[in-house]
């Protein structure tokens, strides 16, 4: 007779986690910090050239406007405050409130990318015309790049959210994009200080 062993009972272990405990969310940590080196490599270009340089920007060109970038900028920061509180919903298993708050995130995100449209023709520099416009220019195009991408991905999942069955697992994808969108904004800072006031110290 084969006598079988119980060691544990996995019934009432959860099916699904957030943060720290989700695998997923560790992946979603893995990319931030391959973006993260890809900022922080175009930084370092940036700064090479500006200390070749006798005079930053080249003469004749301008530094770049500041009054669209500010509103941008506190446009940005100002959808945290949304983002988390989407992110408490989330982690609540709130369906009607996660749908809400991904709705919104979607609108404000089309409405950051507007305004970004109008940054570009305010950079006062062509993005061929010296190796300051190709490394102002790669910074932005680097950054708007994330919005995009984010803003889509947020835009596709509102959609499946009210199309499909939400479980668990899809509020745990919820709670990682609002983290990914935490990192979309906090790297704007130093991208910021390198393209509209580093100019103005020289």
């Amino acid at each position: 007779m084969i006598r079988t062993r119980v060691v544990g009972d996995l019934s009432t272990l959860p099916d699904h986690a957030f943060g720290l405990r989700s695998i997923l969310f560790w992946g979603v940590i893995g990319f931030m910090l391959v973006e993260g080196t890809v900022f922080v490599l175009a930084g370092g270009v940036y700064l090479y050239l500006r200390g070749l340089s006798p005079t930053w920007p080249p003469e004749p060109v301008l530094p770049p406007s500041l009054i669209y970038s500010a509103i941008f900028t506190l446009a940005l920061f100002a959808t945290e405050l949304p983002n988390r509180w989407l992110n408490r919903r989330a982690r609540a298993l709130d369906l009607r409130a996660t749908r809400a708050g991904l709705v919104l995130m979607t609108v404000l995100g089309l409405a950051l990318l507007l305004l970004r449209a109008f940054e570009f023709p305010h950079l006062n520099v062509r993005w061929d015309q010296n190796a300051y416009g190709s490394v102002v220019w790669m910074l932005m195009i680097l950054h708007t790049t994330h919005l995009i991408t984010d803003w889509a991905d947020t835009a596709v999942f509102t959609v499946w959210t009210f199309t499909h069955d939400v479980g668990p697992d899809q509020f745990s994808d919820a709670s990682d994009n609002c983290a990914y969108w935490t990192f979309v904004v906090w790297t704007w800072l130093p991208i910021y200080a390198l393209v509209y006031w580093a100019p103005r110290l020289t």
